[in-house]
């Protein structure tokens, strides 16, 4: 499989570093232990011929030129955790002269992957329009305001279509490294899961942090305020809009633009939240988190955990032992 790694000025370390590292276990435990040729033959360009990583290290990267042609193109993500640093940078020239080598690539028939940031790149060149993405969770408002035909669900860690796959946030990289690796070779990939004590997961939502999400909107970040202080009664959308001094319909409208989902549900992920910090350091048994957070039973909240997180109660005590 040739891959090739489109380094930009300002990436973010971990990530090229965990997908190079990754690739180079798997060729090397290809030959190694499976008495197989190495799977990957990589090579990382640059739009530009010096770049730098967000760290300021200097990154060797060899030109494009017309006879490159990858199977895959993997985009690390820029190193910028905030819209105010991204928006900037997703202006630059060479962000722009690298979302139209994506394109080319594209319709010359290679597949696409990025994570974290990286998606962003995919979403710029048009090539997300009218499909599934995942991205990081932390700029999933961004990324709707920004790319409204893209349909997001920043929950999940991969997401895979037609042009190639995207991953959820920061070290989404390697979970991104390993989907591709088990492309190649589903043995391979779980040699290298196994040799750096990492599993592709399947959700970013255990991580999502619901207040961070909510600072994007001014309505939001009441919206926040006031579900965690009623999350022992049932959920009204009209008491929360009177509570706001809007109405119904703006604050369904509001939630469902910046945050991709219902108010109900974010109230639910506050909910989730709540009882898995009860879960944690509470002592309380399931019944008790359950009275805590509005439900009449420990049954229904045990089956919202699942639901939501993928993992029942025991696992989620486990975790976070």
């Amino acid at each position: 499989m040739r891959i090739t790694v489109l380094a930009l000025d300002g990436l973010f370390d971990t990530g090229l570093a965990v997908t190079l590292d990754a690739l180079g276990a798997a060729n090397k435990l290809a030959s190694r232990m499976m008495g197989a040729t190495p799977k990957f033959n990589v090579t990382v360009v640059g739009v530009r011929k010096r770049v730098r990583s967000g760290q300021g290290f200097t990154i060797p990267v060899q030109a494009i030129t017309p006879d490159l042609k990858p199977d895959w193109v993997i985009v690390p993500a820029l190193g910028k955790t905030t819209p105010d640093e991204l928006i900037p940078a997703l202006d630059r020239a060479d962000v722009k002269q690298a979302t139209a080598q994506l394109v080319k690539w594209r319709a010359e028939g290679a597949l696409i992957a990025a994570s974290c940031i990286g998606t962003f790149l995919l979403a710029e060149a048009g090539l997300l329009d009218h499909r599934e993405a995942t991205s990081t969770w932390s700029l999933a408002p961004l990324f709707r305001q920004r790319y409204p035909k893209v349909s997001l669900d920043e929950t999940r860690m991969l997401v895979a279509t037609d042009i190639g796959v995207t991953a959820g946030a920061a070290l989404g990289h390697l979970d991104l490294t390993l989907c591709l690796i088990r492309k190649a070779s589903p043995e391979l990939a779980t040699l290298v899961s196994r040799y750096l004590l990492a599993d592709i997961r399947s959700l970013q939502a255990p991580y999502i942090i619901p207040n961070h999400l909510a600072l994007a909107d001014p309505l939001m970040q009441r919206f926040e305020r006031w579900s965690r202080d009623h999350l022992k009664e049932g959920f009204s959308l009209q008491d929360a809009a009177n509570a706001l001094a809007t109405s119904a319909r703006t604050l369904q409208r509001r939630c469902q633009e910046v945050l991709g989902k219902s108010p109900l549900a974010y109230f639910q992920d506050l909910r989730v939240e709540r009882a898995q910090s009860l879960l944690h350091g509470s002592g309380l048994d399931l019944e008790a988190i359950a009275a805590e957070v509005g439900y009449v039973d420990g049954a229904t909240l045990r089956t919202l955990l699942r639901q939501r997180l993928g993992r029942g109660v025991r696992e989620l005590r486990a975790d976070l032992r």
